[in-house]
């Protein structure tokens, strides 16, 4: 990995945070004055495609504050670099190598060809899933708000929920609660949430398979643990939620399909919620907080450690647990670089969540390590749900999660690697034994 392209892409989000933070912090942005570090903190957000809020968006932003917001969901989603690259194809301009491997860097992609590959398909998914979801819901939306608002808020929450940003415009940091029961709002958000998740290698190939062409091992993992995930986390929410004491306890058949089905979709990694947050039992907290770490897919607009990150630590286990020296899935060999790869990426988020958790506890005292556990995966997973802190959270606690949100969209070995890469050793040390277990 080419150190500079890495560097460039971190200045590419850094630059759209900070030209967002200039656009709120306009007095015609928000209804009432803003500070620096909160304009700051809802620029971070909506350019990690996060969702976390110190200031409800449709109560405190005008629609050019709106628009900005939303503008920076899309270009966050997409990277900045995807965006500018095809503009220059798309004015028939040569693009740089340079650039090249940024956008190989941004995508996950294996070369520089299949990047160039996606980039145009990559926009092409964007516009066509935008569209059909801005469609749907401004037709539903119009039912309960004037035309011209429904297809705004059609729009609008498209996007959000396509680059699983999870922003909305309900008011009083409600989210979607006051559609938790309808069927149209719940399958084409969560279908939003899932597309945008799964990634757009996953979605290409989807594409072709219906043309004869065999899924790769990569897309094999994603579409299965998501349907793994997105089941079992259906049954589990329901079954801790229809208990004593849980949120949907009381609900019909369909109401509670519909909030459990949703809660296992939302944390992968959109944000946004048709159950109240502080009512779900601490077995759906607890839940919630495994999947906003495990994430979305790769080269996708979810963060966490990623789906196939977990899936390979999981093949590794079971690899030693019966004895094999070597790690498969579907009848493939994984290499042993890709395999350190994964334990350390893994063990470095987790470090970084518990250190984020511990930064909350000091700086904003009052509340329960769960909560400061929850949201400090929220910021790392870019998901956005939360159980209240958000707003109330003191100046050094929206640093650290600006920081966390960050590091959990441009990846967290992509920044180590920045800060903390040297030229590789030419010599080897001697074999060393200890003792595991």
């Amino acid at each position: 990995m080419a150190k500079k392209p890495t560097l460039i892409l971190m200045a590419s989000f850094a630059g759209l945070i900070l030209l967002g933070a200039c656009l709120l912090k306009l007095p015609f942005a928000t209804t009432a004055p803003i500070s620096w570090v909160d304009a700051f903190f809802t620029a971070t957000s909506a350019v990690c495609v996060t969702g976390l809020v110190v200031m409800d968006t449709a109560d405190s932003f005008t629609m050019f504050g709106e628009i900005v917001v939303l503008t920076l969901i899309q270009l966050g989603g997409l990277g900045f670099m995807t965006v500018s690259s095809f503009l220059l194809l798309f004015f028939k301009r040569r693009i740089s190598l340079k650039d090249k491997l940024i956008l190989q860097e941004s995508f996950n992609a294996y070369s520089i060809e299949q990047a160039l590959y996606l980039l145009k398909r990559i926009v092409m998914y964007t516009l066509i899933i935008e569209l059909i979801g801005a469609v749907i819901l401004a037709m539903r939306f119009s039912f309960d708000m004037p035309i011209t608002k429904a297809i705004y808020y059609g729009i609008f929450h498209a996007i959000s929920m396509f680059n699983n940003a999870g922003f909305d415009l309900f008011g009083g940091f409600s989210s979607l609660t006051s559609y938790q029961n309808d069927i149209v709002i719940v399958f084409t958000v969560c279908s939003l949430i899932l597309f945008g998740g799964l990634g757009f290698i996953v979605i290409d190939e989807l594409r072709h398979f219906r043309k004869g062409k065999r899924l790769s091992l990569y897309s094999k993992v994603i579409l299965s643990m998501t349907a793994f995930l997105v089941i079992g986390g259906t049954i589990a929410v329901w079954f801790f939620e229809t208990r004593h004491g849980g949120a949907l306890v009381g609900a019909t058949w369909k109401e509670q399909f519909l909030g459990a089905f949703f809660h296992s979709v939302t944390p992968r990694t959109a944000g946004a919620n048709t159950l109240p947050m502080d009512e779900l039992t601490i077995p759906t907290l607890l839940m919630t907080i495994v999947f906003m770490f495990i994430g979305g897919g790769s080269g996708s607009t979810a963060g966490g450690v990623k789906i196939a990150t977990i899936t390979l630590l999981g093949a590794v286990i079971w690899s030693q647990l019966r004895g094999s020296t070597e790690t498969v899935l579907w009848k493939r060999t994984i290499s042993n670089s890709l395999v350190l790869k994964a334990f350390t990426l893994v063990s470095c988020s987790a470090l970084w969540v518990f250190l984020t958790t511990i930064v909350l506890a000091m700086t904003t005292k009052g509340y329960t390590m769960m909560t400061y556990l929850f949201e400090a995966t929220s910021a790392f997973g870019t998901v956005g749900l939360s159980l209240g802190l958000t707003p109330i959270l003191s100046p050094a606690s929206e640093i650290m999660i600006m920081l966390t949100m960050f590091l959990g969209r441009l990846g967290t070995l992509t920044i180590l690697y920045v800060l903390l890469a040297r030229p590789a050793n030419r010599f080897r040390y001697p074999n060393g034994d200890l003792m595991i277990g």
